[in-house]
């Protein structure tokens, strides 16, 4: 008892820092959900994480909500993008449920998982424009629950990790009380933030804002309606000619890495439906950190050191690569490589240019999607000593 005791007391006043020392998780567990894998592995002490997790109310009434979401994601990364932690390095995953849907199993509390956490953007816009909407009900608690439980959040706080929530039904609807599910987020260290789809009182009166101060998280209040606008600037077809060479850097290998590449090019599309702009902040994106292939693209996971070339089958390869020899398929990667580094850097040039212009003849967007997850997550991650800069 004594042992414990002093355990507990030294847990307690451990100071928790951006720089203080991470102890890597050593346990590897392995859980199928729908057609996804989800897994833990090994935390790099070197690594920072910025865990989002989006719970978007799907029912008829969210169609707005959506749309900004589809509309917005590449810029939400892009800010997120220019995250700094000390000397560590900053990886993003994001998680996406839906709930409310009258299409989802009553049983779950029409809640489904729609992606674990995930690095794959491709992956994360693709699930993203397949939502669609139905009439349905909105349980706020069951579906922050499930998500609490579901997901593989990390241990060490050091890590920022946040669920936003947005609908516009009373946050207290649902077999779970909302305020069970927040006061075990805060054990876990997990912020919620509300958004709320409406009226900002309305909200208020209506519980979402109390979800929110629970975890000491930001309550906010949307025009989910509104559409997104996106402004062209001189830059925009520079920047979408340097994709299309980017694009050309692309090796795929593997099992699933034709159908991978495939899906690069329908997300490029994706974007392009909303808007030029958007093609163009898509782009942006590609050109970060945050953008890794590495299960299917041979330039990201040669970047592993325990990856081996060798061990790739022929038969897996694009065709005019088939032929080559190790040391030709070697100097190859390394002449895209330098390439796609080429590109990245121009863009990340041109895109600088682009920004200003942006600020120079833009309107400041304060009641949207966007700038509510933007503001909340850099008030917390300050609190974590994350900074931003770009």
């Amino acid at each position: 008892m004594k042992t414990f005791f002093i355990w507990s007391t030294f847990c307690l006043l451990a100071t928790i820092s951006c720089n203080a020392n991470t102890k890597p998780d050593s346990k590897i567990a392995f859980k199928t959900e729908k057609s996804h894998l989800i897994h833990t592995t090994k935390t790099d002490p070197d690594t920072r994480n910025i865990q989002v997790a989006l719970l978007l109310d799907t029912s008829n009434s969210m169609d707005g909500l959506i749309d900004q979401a589809k509309a917005q994601l590449w810029e939400i990364v892009n800010e997120l993008s220019y995250a700094k932690c000390g000397h560590h390095k900053i990886k993003l995953e994001i998680a996406l449920y839906e709930y409310g849907n009258d299409g989802l199993p009553s049983q779950e509390g029409f809640i489904r998982q729609v992606l674990p956490f995930s690095n794959d953007l491709d992956e994360i816009s693709k699930e993203l424009f397949a939502l669609t909407t139905n009439g349905g009900n909105e349980y706020c608690g069951k579906v922050i629950n499930t998500s609490i439980n579901q997901l593989g959040w990390k241990k060490n706080n050091d890590h920022l990790k946040l669920i936003f929530i947005a609908g516009n039904e009373p946050f207290t609807q649902g077999p779970l009380d909302y305020k069970d599910a927040a006061t075990d987020a805060a054990e876990k260290d997990i912020t919620i933030n509300t958004i709320f789809c409406g009226n900002y009182r309305q909200g208020i009166d209506s519980m979402w804002k109390d979800g929110a101060d629970i975890t000491k998280g930001e309550y906010s209040a949307i025009d989910h309606n509104r559409e997104t606008i996106h402004i062209a600037t001189p830059y925009d077809d520079v920047i979408l000619e340097l994709n299309r060479k980017l694009n050309s850097t692309y090796i795929y290998y593997g099992n699933q890495g034709a159908q991978k590449r495939k899906l690069q090019a329908e997300q490029d599309a994706n974007a392009q439906s909303y808007s030029s702009a958007n093609a163009v902040s898509r782009t942006v994106s590609k050109s970060s950190g945050f953008y890794k292939n590495k299960s299917w693209d041979l330039i990201d996971a040669t970047e592993d050191a325990s990856f081996e070339i060798e061990e790739v089958a022929k038969d897996k390869l694009p065709k005019d690569l088939k032929g080559k020899s190790k040391a030709e398929l070697k100097e190859y990667i390394t002449e895209k490589s330098t390439a796609r580094k080429e590109i990245q850097e121009k863009i990340k040039e041109v895109n600088k240019k682009r920004v200003q212009y942006l600020r120079d003849h833009s309107k400041k967007e304060d009641n949207n999607l966007e700038t509510a997850l933007l503001n909340a997550i850099k008030k917390q991650g300050r609190q974590k000593s994350f900074t931003w800069e770009n």
